[in-house]
């Protein structure tokens, strides 16, 4: 079984940074894409953002494009998300998920498609 956890959520104001890591175990961390989703409080968790097993490829919901980055390293085993011009709308639970994969090309926005999920980091944007 992989295991991910979260780190780097926090509480920043509204246009502000903050980085987000999640570390996995499990070998080889290529062999999984990987996702970050969200869930504020009410809400559905929602995808956020995808990356390939290679990292080659990825792909952002509308509503976070150009404002966040994701990236990965698979030698040590992590992927980032780089979060900048946060809107209090970003306040959430950020959760890291892995799916494993044959094609090393392949991502995956589709929440019930992923094996593995972390605990989740609180992020949380001020007026």
């Amino acid at each position: 079984q992989v295991q991910l956890v979260e780190s780097g959520g926090g509480l920043v104001q509204a246009g502000g940074s903050l980085r987000l890591s999640c570390a996995a175990s499990g070998r080889p961390f290529s062999s999984y894409a990987m996702g970050w989703f969200r869930q504020a409080p009410g809400k559905e968790r929602e995808f956020v953002v995808t990356i390939s097993g290679s990292g080659q490829g990825t792909f952002y919901a509308d509503s976070v494009k150009g404002r966040f980055t994701i990236s990965r390293d698979n030698a040590k085993n992590t992927v980032a998300l780089q979060m900048n011009s946060l809107k209090p709308e970003d306040t959430a639970v950020y959760y890291c998920a892995a799916k494993r994969t044959p094609y090393s090309g392949h991502y995956y926005s589709t929440e019930r498609y992923y094996d593995y999920w972390g605990q989740g980091t609180q992020v949380t944007v001020s007026s």
